[in-house]
């Protein structure tokens, strides 16, 4: 597995090479950049430049994480709110244009696939939000597919976006090169589901693994505290329920490995120094 992390650990904090080498120090050969205005800004061509030309003079590989945020009015509390498979037409429209601006960045920085939300914490699941979604696929997907990028979807908390409904949209759809995430806290705040006969019952991340299957192209990686918490708090990869020893071997059993990328709380406030030593601890606890 291909050792990732993501910025979304420094981002209350303007993305710089500084940032960069650092996520590099703590083991990093894939950076996840989470696009936000205030963090990364994708509209703004200096921004971009900077982050091609750091790219490009390192041997790191480049992913994006979609926007979740319309623009720079962002503090520590502000909950995501583009959601691209809003009832509102005008709403959906809103979050398509702002992910296509956030791809437009890939013409100069080497992005290879874009982490992508279907819906925000309460979505139902019904013929509506599932024509929403492969509307919105599709029309990403055409718009990332040139600039040689490849659609991830990401498991949440939500109806619409569990991995069997992602399976089914992807399938639905034939979108041949759309790929999936694994969250693997998103995966563990879901209720365990009992087997039929005897046999004990699957955890959330176990059956997101075996639903996913060989399609699965990079997970988050990160620890709660399980369905009981109901709060996707984002901890280190040991310090909450998930059983990183089944995750481990999961991903042994996949025939591609995935990218790993550690997506930890900016809200813990960890400096550069305690980033690299967690996160060699958080490499050791995963293998």
């Amino acid at each position: 597995m291909q050792q990732g992390i993501s910025t979304h650990i420094f981002l209350p904090r303007r993305l710089s090479p500084g940032l960069l080498d650092k996520l590099v120090d703590a083991g990093a050969s894939t950076i996840e950049v989470f696009s936000a205005r205030h963090h990364f800004d994708y509209t703004d061509a200096g921004s971009v430049r900077e982050l091609a030309n750091w790219f490009r003079s390192t041997n790191v590989a480049a992913t994006m994480h979609m926007p979740l945020y319309p623009d720079t009015a962002w503090s520590r509390h502000t909950a995501p709110t583009l959601n691209l498979i809003s009832a509102s037409k005008a709403a959906r429209i809103e979050a398509q244009d702002e992910v296509k601006r956030a791809l437009e960045a890939a013409e100069q920085v080497p992005f290879r696939s874009c982490v992508i939300h279907l819906g925000l914490k309460d979505e139902r699941w019904d013929n509506r939000s599932l024509d929403d979604s492969l509307t919105a696929i599709e029309h990403l997907k055409a718009f990332a597919g040139p600039l040689g990028m490849k659609l991830l979807l990401e498991n949440l908390s939500n109806e619409v976006a569990t991995p069997a409904n992602l399976v089914e949209i992807v399938r639905i759809g034939h979108f041949a090169n759309v790929g999936f995430c694994l969250d693997t806290g998103h995966a563990n705040l879901a209720a365990t589901i009992p087997e039929s006969g005897h046999a004990p019952a699957k955890s959330g991340v176990v059956q997101a693994f075996e639903t996913f299957g060989d399609n699965l192209v990079e997970l988050h990686l990160h620890d709660n505290h399980g369905a009981n918490a109901m709060r996707d708090e984002h901890l280190w990869p040991g310090d909450g329920t998930v059983d990183w020893a089944e995750v481990s071997q999961h991903i042994a059993t996949l025939k591609v490995p995935p990218t790993g990328v550690l997506e930890i709380a900016h809200e813990l406030g960890e400096d550069e120094a305690a980033v690299r030593a967690k996160a060699e601890a958080a490499w050791r606890t995963i293998s």
